[in-house]
């Protein structure tokens, strides 16, 4: 998400469901960069690392332990073994926020709207009825060409049902010829560019 703001890209990309903005309950306080527990208590920041079992950047925010000494939340909160309230939270928590806004915004029910009635159903129809479930090839040329041939495929037999459609009605208007001339020709154009790459599977 920072790559693709720095590049002026709007993005409407949920989630993924290991994100945590933050324990639940707790209030994220951005101006001093810290966390208010439910009782009010300040879970302040303490350092950057990487996470080397998911290889992503956090941050780390940890109270002391005198706070949560008598705090009537202490066994619910930290367990029977911590002594003082300690998580991490990812390091680009501002921009998955941003994001999570556009996602739930108007246009971003509108543009998921869209995805599913669009990309969705090609990338279903490729994987479970035509074979794209795994690229069986070696380098990223070979898969390049598999990706070609597919969408060529996936495109035939979409202007075969037009095509089938036009016989019945005994004739083809002039939009559906271009658009199976738009279709097909980019798609067709692209496999002889890379028509010199081995073919052996």
């Amino acid at each position: 998400m920072p790559f693709s703001e720095e590049r002026g890209l709007k993005s409407f990309i949920p989630p993924h469901g290991t994100y945590k903005g933050g324990p639940d309950g707790f209030q994220y306080i951005g101006e001093h960069d810290h966390y208010l527990c439910p009782k009010g208590k300040v879970i302040p920041f303490t350092k950057v690392f990487d996470d080397y079992r998911t290889g992503t950047k956090k941050k780390e925010y940890r109270a002391r332990k005198h706070v949560c000494t008598d705090c009537p939340l202490r066994r619910s909160c930290l367990g029977k073994s911590a002594q003082e309230k300690k998580f991490s939270v990812t390091y680009y928590r501002e921009e998955y926020e941003r994001n999570i806004a556009r996602v739930e915004s108007p246009q971003g029910r509108y543009m998921k709207g869209k995805r599913q009635g669009t990309v969705e159903p090609v990338f279903g129809t490729l994987t479970q009825f035509m074979g794209l479930r795994k690229i069986n090839t070696i380098g990223l040329g070979q898969a390049n060409k598999v990706m070609h041939l597919s969408a060529i495929a996936y495109n035939l037999k979409k202007y075969l049902k037009f095509d089938q459609k036009r016989a019945e009605s005994g004739v083809m208007t002039p939009a559906l010829a271009r658009w199976a001339k738009s279709a097909l020709e980019p798609l067709f154009g692209a496999f002889v560019k890379h028509r010199n790459l081995d073919f052996r599977f």
